[in-house]
């Protein structure tokens, strides 16, 4: 009998004591209110702050455990503000033209962009030239620099003080003049310049009398939006269950302590807030070791793009709601976990602990969350193509969430189904599967992290595989002819001419052509409405150069040639008369420009009609006497450049050739494949927080290993005694964290292996799985088993001693 039990006709309260009926006090109420729930959770705080050495050990590594989980969700809450911030910036520094251009005043200037890209990275360049004495300026500028001179983003002017950029230095032929502030810059690392030249032509420019406009940025294609969906959700989901995993650190030695408070009086429900307070004070521990790793790891920020995407540390910073939900929903989660793990032990006096009869688990719940999510995710893959909408992006959340995390709740079945069945074998073997089939449920609940990230790393390597082969593939297809197309704005023949000149004695240019291409149309009646209009298209050059689009025998200059790429209702024809000056849009009031096609124009075909090494198909070809350019439409000069990719360099002595010819001169070409080093970056980045997720969860198993051994130490004193060998409870702690890793490794790559055959189809990318990645993981996991065994047997050896047998 319990001496704190007192029988109803004892000595202290009976009918018979001293102090008779008409001194009985009324029964003790027990009290649940909010006074009672802060009084116990203040008692857990104070065991946890006060329990000695082990006492804090238990608490920092639950507080480590929540404080890394934390900074994750800090993270992720920041990335809302981070793009706001980002685009914030861009739109107040830009401004593209405007629907209805100022006439030149004291406040308006003529812009425009002179993006490069030196050795596969962007440039971003702006040259003006103000109309006035009080120009527009842009963030980060408070003047502009002078003519021939440019301001340089930080980043930008490290580069070119550097040998590395001695051919960029050249290409940017003006000095520096300062350099632009923090507000004109999207980020640190960001390579931009701001350049004034006093030769910029309005043909070639844009005038505008402000910097900043309302616009929204391009939507993210459907790929980069699975990719950001999934990587939040791989990131999320192993925290969320890292978290719930740290805060059962100590769980068993908290339990003993338990049962010394039942001993002195302390009922169930007690007992169970002040563990959720012992909970509590490491789980706010964790909540200010989060915050403080954020802050400082935010710091990085700066040095770390991805996606083209580098930003300032003070942009990294989770909005109010979403860090007032973290700092309240955290502490609050790890309580909750804390009052669900006592829900399945009766703590008893006298530091009895025992586990309630074992519930079968129930299989049914734990099959339907996968199937819901890949009922949810089914649609989506038939869908062509895939399309970036609300709904969508919630099923694709939702139900990549309820796979991952489905295959997780499947996991304690398994081992439990798995190792009931298992009999006989080594006795390393026996004593693993034993413990095993007594209590699975901390070894389990650690290698459910393992599930869930090496699944949504298979899955999402597998998508950045499948995106990555395909660019490279359209980029290696479109550069096999080693070739740069370059275009501007025109005025001449003789330019066009020189500047071919420049291209061919650039080092490591084989080829040079060129051509200046304009539209034009048919003149329109009283009634022929300009958006009934037939345009076509018109190239002016050489024979040599002409020679290079059609096949044409005989040439001279004064020549006309109508081509083969006409339609029916083409108005290009022998000795029909166009419009050079077409209307483009109901709203346009182009004045007609009408001039007559010789009748002695001759018909060509041309080398390759719809693709051509130029730009269009060409309807009319005209040698430069033909016709004067300045009454052509907005002219472009159009160069198709082939290079030698032995020669050094050579792409970027071409762009800086092409640079001196006209700055504002666009390329288009497939030589630098953006995708592939962006990708690749990715791809590295979530392979690296893979390892990390797997180290830390391998760190768990050891200490749920360990206290397991703790709890199980007078058994091993007592095996020792009777001659066990150490190498056979060594083997029996590897079997023993051997058999849920595999299990979980098993149905992690099942798990990858069909999410990310799903994430391809519904981008309609030929499935490929990224095996190194798979093997890289697997191999992982095993390192993980070697890793917690290898640290579980110096406690092991420590607890095989025959004098742990002693007792008082």
């Amino acid at each position: 009998m319990s001496p704190l039990r007192s029988p109803a006709g004892g000595r202290d309260g009976g009918a018979g004591g001293p102090t008779g009926p008409a001194h009985r006090e009324p029964p003790a109420v027990p009290r649940t209110g909010p006074r009672t729930w802060a009084r116990d959770l203040a008692m857990g705080m104070r065991f946890a702050a006060g329990g000695g050495r082990a006492g804090w050990i238990r608490t920092a590594l639950t507080a480590a455990g929540v404080a890394l989980g934390v900074a994750v969700l800090l993270l992720g809450a920041s990335v809302p503000s981070l793009m706001d911030a980002w685009h914030g910036r861009e739109k107040a520094r830009e401004n593209l033209g405007q629907e209805h251009d100022p006439k030149p005043a004291d406040d308006t200037l003529l812009h425009t962009s002179v993006d490069t890209t030196y050795r596969g990275a962007q440039v971003r360049g702006r040259l003006v030239r103000p109309d006035g004495a009080r120009p527009p300026l842009p963030p980060g500028v408070r003047r502009l620099p002078g003519p021939g001179r440019m301001l340089v983003s930080p980043a930008l002017k490290e580069l070119l003080d550097s040998p590395a950029g001695a051919l960029l230095r050249d290409r940017l032929d003006y000095e520096v003049a300062g350099v632009i502030g923090d507000a004109g810059l999207l980020g640190p690392a960001e390579l931009t310049y701001f350049a004034q030249s006093a030769t910029l032509r309005e043909a070639d420019a844009y005038r505008i009398d402000h910097f900043g406009r309302s616009w929204d940025p391009t939507p993210m294609r459907a790929p980069a939006v699975l990719l950001v969906i999934m990587t939040c959700v791989a990131l999320m989901m192993p925290v969320m269950v890292f978290i719930g995993t740290s805060v059962r650190f100590g769980n068993e030695r908290r339990e003993r302590r338990l049962a010394a408070l039942r001993l002195v009086g302390s009922d169930v429900p007690t007992t169970r807030r002040i563990a959720s307070g012992e909970t509590l004070f490491g789980s706010l521990l964790g909540l200010a070791g989060g915050a403080a790793l954020f802050l400082g790891g935010r710091q990085l920020a700066s040095v770390i793009t991805l996606w083209g995407i580098n930003v300032f540390p003070s942009d990294v910073t989770p909005g109010p709601l979403a860090a007032a939900l973290i700092a309240v929903l955290v502490p609050a989660a790890a309580v909750l976990v804390t009052l669900f793990a006592q829900r399945g032990v009766t703590v008893e006096p006298l530091g009895i602990v025992r586990g309630r009869p074992a519930i079968r688990r129930r299989l049914w719940w734990r099959v339907a969350l996968p199937a819901v999510g890949t009922l949810l995710l089914l649609p989506l893959a038939g869908e062509r193509p895939w399309t970036d909408t609300a709904p969508n992006t919630l099923r694709l959340a939702a139900g990549s969430m309820l796979l991952l995390f489905g295959v997780t709740a499947l996991l304690p079945w398994l081992v439990d189904a798995v190792v009931r069945r298992l009999r006989g074998g080594p006795v390393p073997w026996q004593l693993a599967i034993r413990r095993l089939q007594l209590s699975s449920g901390s070894a389990t609940r650690a290698v459910g992290g393992i599930t869930i990230a090496v699944a949504g790393a298979i899955a999402i390597h597998m998508l950045l595989t499948g995106m990555q082969a395909g660019y490279a593939q359209a980029y290696a297809e479109s550069g096999k002819v080693p070739r740069i197309g370059l275009w501007g704005g025109a005025d001449s023949w003789p330019r066009t001419q020189k500047a071919l000149t420049a291209l061919r004695a650039t080092p490591g240019v084989t080829a040079a052509r060129g051509t200046i291409d304009a539209n034009i149309g048919r003149l329109t009646g009283p009634g022929n409405a300009p958006s009934h209009d037939t345009h076509a298209t018109v190239a002016v050059g050489s024979c040599a150069e002409l020679r290079t689009l059609a096949r044409i025998t005989s040439c001279r200059d004064g020549d006309v040639f109508v081509t083969d790429a006409r339609d029916p209702d083409s108005p290009v024809r022998a000795g029909a008369t166009i419009d050079l000056n077409p209307r483009v849009g109901t709203d346009d009031r182009a004045t007609p420009r009408p001039w007559k096609i010789p009748e002695a124009a001759r018909a060509t075909a041309l080398r390759a009609p719809g693709h051509g090494p130029g730009l269009f198909s060409y309807d009319l070809l005209l040698t430069p006497s033909v016709l004067d350019i300045a009454r052509l439409k907005d002219p472009d000069v159009e160069f198709q450049v082939d290079f030698d990719r032995d020669t050094p360099d050579a792409v970027e002595h071409l762009r800086n050739t092409a640079a001196h010819i006209n700055p504002t001169m666009n390329e288009f070409s497939a030589v630098d494949n953006p995708h592939d080093q962006q990708l690749g970056s990715v791809r590295d980045g979530l392979f690296t927080g893979a390892v990390v997720t797997l180290l830390l969860i391998g760190a768990g198993l050891i200490i749920s290993t360990v206290e397991q051994l703790h709890e199980r130490r007078r058994l091993l004193s007592t095996l020792d005694a009777h001659g066990t060998r150490r190498a056979t409870l060594g083997w029996s702690v590897l079997w023993q964290t051997a058999v849920p890793v595999v299990l979980g490794l098993g149905l992690a790559v099942g798990c990858g292996l069909g999410l990310g055959s799903l994430l391809l189809t519904m981008i309609d990318t030929p499935v490929t799985v990224d095996w190194p990645v798979v093997a890289g993981m697997t191999a992982i996991g095993g390192g993980v088993i070697l890793f917690v065994t290898a640290l579980s047997l110096p406690p092991l050896w420590r607890m095989m001693r025959p004098d742990g047998l002693r007792t008082e």
